[in-house]
C-alpha cells in the first residue's frame, strides 16, 4: 500500500524538489484571496427551474420528434429484467439507473442537483450495496476512478454499485470496489489517493457544441496568441487517435462525438453494453441475466411502416443534440461591468465567449441542412482546448492526449445554476473554484493574479457576470 500511495502522489505532486516552491506559491495565493471581500451570491434562479429541458429554436417537426423521444427513454429508469420487450438493462455494475439523474440541474440536460439521487440508487429493487463514503446527499453525484490498480496505471470507472442482491438479479453474487479510507464526504477531499472523481458535465446546447468545425476551434486558438504567451498560457486540442480530428466532450475532451459520449455513457454509467462498446464490462457468468449482446441495438423488426427502430444509445445522442443551450439573466449594471473585467483579467482568453458552427445535419437529408444547427452563434464562454492546470487539480488520469494535470477548458453557460465546481465538485463557491486554478504548473496563475488583485467591488462584479451565465 505504501508503494502505491507513493506512486500516486508523485503523478500528483510531481518531482518532491518542487513540493515546497509549490506550497509557497499555494501560502501566497491563499494570502491573497484573505484580503478580497467578495462573495459568491450562489445559485441564479430562474423561472424554467425543475421544468421540462428546451429543444433548440427551428427544428422541424421530424427533429422535434426525435427530441421528444430521446427525452423520454433518457429519462426512463433501467432495471436489471426489462418487461417491456427490449434487452437494455441495469447492470451488473452501474453508477445509476437512470441517465436524468445524473443531469438534473436546474433541469433535464443539467449537473448535479442540489440533492443527490444515487444514495437512493444504492438500496433500488432491493439491492445491498452500501453508499461510499464521498456519495452524501447534499453532494455532488460523483463517479470514481482508480489512479492505479495492482501498481500499473488505471485510470478507468470503477461503478459504485452492484446489482447483487436485488429481485431482479438473479443469481448475480458479486462486491462493490474498495474505495479505501474515507475523507470529507462533501468535498471528496483526504480520502485514499488513489481515488478521484468526475461529476457529470452539463450537456445543454452540446449538440451546438458538435457543430462547431475544427478549424474554427483552431483558429480561436490562434487568436489572440501574444496576449496568451504573455500569460503563461498555451492550450491545445485533443484528438482523435485515428483520423486527428479534434475531440471535445468529456472533462479531458476525450470523446469526438455525442454519439461516441453517448455510448460510453450508457456502458460505463448503466452497464449496458450497446453498438458502439458490445462488450459487457462485467462477464461473470451469473451476472448475464441478458443472453444476448450487446443489451442496447437497433430494432429491425419494421411497426407501422417504418423501418425499425432506434436504439437507446442513438435516441441518448439525438436529445443531447438538439437540447437548447443555457439562457443567461438580463444583464445589470454590475454583471456588465464584470463582463468587462473578465476579459480584462486574463478569463477569456481561455473562455472564449463565443463560436460558430458550421454547416450541419441534424435529419439526414445532406441537401437540407438543420437550421437550428447551422451557422449559430455558440456562446459557450470556452476554447474547447487542453490547458495545464497544475497541481491543485491534477488527477493523475491520462485521456487520449490529456495528461495528469490537463483538462478541457469547461464551458462557462450555464454556470450560474450550477451548484458543484471544478471537475470532482470539491467546492459550490465560485470565489473558490477560481483560487483553485492557480498552483505550481497552472496556466491561469498569472490570470488569478489578476482577479485577486481587483478591489471587492470589481471582484463582486465579476463574480455577479458569472452567475448570469
Amino acid at each position: 500500500m505504501y508503494r502505491l500511495n507513493a506512486d500516486v502522489r508523485r503523478i500528483h505532486w510531481g518531482f518532491p524538489a518542487f513540493q515546497a516552491v509549490a506550497l509557497s506559491a499555494v501560502g501566497m495565493l491563499a494570502a491573497m484571496a484573505a484580503f478580497a471581500q467578495a462573495s459568491d451570491p450562489g445559485v441564479r434562479r430562474a423561472s424554467s427551474d425543475n421544468g421540462p429541458p428546451l429543444p433548440l429554436k427551428g427544428l422541424s417537426a421530424d427533429e422535434l420528434s426525435f427530441f421528444q423521444d430521446g427525452l423520454a427513454r433518457f429519462s426512463s429508469v433501467k432495471v436489471v429484467t426489462s418487461t417491456t420487450g427490449d434487452n437494455s438493462g441495469l447492470g451488473p455494475r452501474f453508477n445509476s439507473n437512470q441517465c436524468s439523474s445524473c443531469h438534473l440541474q436546474p433541469f433535464i440536460g443539467g449537473s448535479s442537483p442540489a440533492v443527490n439521487p444515487l444514495p437512493a440508487v444504492a438500496a433500488a429493487g432491493g439491492a445491498t450495496n452500501k453508499v461510499p463514503w464521498f456519495i452524501v446527499t447534499n453532494g455532488p453525484i460523483r463517479e470514481a476512478r482508480f489512479v492505479m490498480s495492482r501498481f500499473r496505471p488505471d485510470g478507468g470507472v470503477h461503478d459504485l454499485y452492484v446489482i447483487t442482491g436485488r429481485s431482479d438479479a438473479g443469481s448475480c453474487n458479486i462486491s462493490q470496489p474498495d474505495f479505501g479510507p474515507p475523507g470529507n464526504g462533501l468535498t471528496g477531499r483526504g480520502g485514499s489517493p488513489n481515488v478521484v472523481f468526475r461529476i457529470p458535465t452539463p450537456i445543454l446546447g452540446a449538440g451546438l457544441i458538435e457543430a462547431i468545425p475544427d478549424s474554427a476551434i483552431l483558429a480561436n486558438a490562434q487568436a489572440g496568441a501574444a496576449a496568451k504567451f504573455a500569460v503563461g498560457i498555451g492550450g491545445r486540442p485533443n484528438r482523435s487517435g485515428n483520423d486527428g480530428s479534434i475531440t471535445r466532450f468529456g472533462w479531458k475532451a476525450q470523446n469526438k462525438s455525442l454519439l461516441l459520449f453517448s455510448g460510453e455513457a450508457y456502458n460505463v454509467e448503466m452497464g449496458i453494453s450497446n453498438l458502439l462498446f458490445p462488450q459487457e464490462r462485467e462477464e461473470d457468468p451469473g451476472c448475464q441475466t441478458n443472453l444476448l449482446t450487446p443489451n442496447d441495438t437497433n430494432t429491425f423488426a419494421a411497426t407501422g411502416g417504418s423501418i425499425g427502430v432506434l436504439s437507446d444509445m442513438e435516441a441518448f445522442a439525438d436529445f443531447m443534440r438538439m437540447l437548447a443551450a443555457p439562457v443567461p439573466a438580463q444583464p445589470t449594471v454590475s454583471t456588465q461591468h464584470g463582463s468587462a473585467l473578465f476579459g480584462r483579467v486574463g478569463c477569456a482568453l481561455c473562455h472564449s465567449p463565443l463560436m460558430t458552427t458550421g454547416t450541419a445535419i441534424a435529419d439526414g437529408d445532406e441537401d437540407n441542412p438543420s437550421v437550428a444547427l447551422s451557422n449559430q452563434p455558440v456562446r459557450l464562454f470556452s476554447d474547447l482546448l487542453l490547458h495545464h492546470m497544475g497541481h491543485r487539480l491534477a488527477d493523475g488520469i491520462t485521456q487520449g492526449a490529456a495528461g495528469s494535470d490537463e483538462f478541457r477548458t469547461a464551458p462557462l453557460w450555464g454556470l450560474g445554476q450550477r451548484i458543484f465546481f471544478l471537475h470532482d465538485g470539491r467546492t459550490s463557491d465560485l470565489i473558490e473554484a477560481i483560487g483553485e486554478h492557480a498552483g505550481f504548473g497552472s496556466e491561469a496563475n498569472h490570470v488569478v493574479r489578476n482577479f485577486q488583485a481587483l478591489g471587492a467591488a470589481d471582484q463582486q462584479d465579476l463574480i455577479n457576470f458569472l452567475r448570469s451565465l
